[in-house]
């Protein structure tokens, strides 16, 4: 199983649920130490032969090679979980609060939709179709969220004592990402759906 973002948060725990019932986690993420670390942790604790790439998942190319080397290496991929997705800090420095809408940089949401939705877009291309290809095929998991159904109550996140236009919120592309990969999921239930 092709887990992105594999050791984030959530990412660690896709792959652990993975090893614990005895499969493989394929950890893809962008330090090669940190996925090394964490494969050798699963491969000790749960017993499986999990392996680590530093990938970045919006380079086609690096995508592409390496679907091509797990298919020579174990013979099939039975399955991706698309987690990895950006996650800006508010800069508490900063004078102008970034996370709001208004101030929100064109450098960050292209970096946000380029991790969050390209990337899924690129792994499900290369690892879905290798996917697509077995015998008894395989699943795809794409990580959203309920923001990606519904607007996100920014009230969560007040700060007492903070001005409205200082106050931190839910950016922008978390929901459009999130939306984006529920129509990515829609899309693919029906594309791949003769071939299990």
């Amino acid at each position: 199983m092709v887990i992105t973002g594999a050791t984030g948060l959530l990412g660690r725990k896709h792959a652990e649920a993975v090893a614990c019932y005895g499969g493989t986690p394929i950890l893809l993420d962008l330090s090669q130490r940190e996925v090394d670390d964490f494969a050798n942790e699963l491969n000790k604790k749960y017993k499986v032969g999990s392996v680590g790439f530093a990938i970045d998942i919006t380079n086609e190319d690096a995508i592409e090679c390496n679907a091509n080397f797990l298919v020579e290496c174990f013979g099939k991929i039975d399955g991706l979980v698309n987690n990895a997705a950006n996650n800006p800090k508010v800069e508490e420095t900063s004078e102008k609060n970034f996370s709001r809408l208004e101030n929100f940089p064109l450098n960050i949401w292209e970096q946000d939709i380029a991790v969050g939705l390209t990337g899924s877009y690129l792994c499900t291309k290369y690892f879905g179709f290798q996917i697509s290809q077995n015998k008894n095929g395989g699943s795809i998991v794409n990580i959203s969220s309920d923001l990606g159904v519904m607007a996100p109550d920014q009230r969560l996140y007040e700060e007492e004592g903070v001005a409205d236009s200082q106050q931190n919120v839910k950016p922008v592309t978390y929901s459009v990402v999130k939306s984006g990969l529920i129509g990515l999921t829609r899309y693919l239930a029906t594309y791949w759906a003769d071939k299990g």
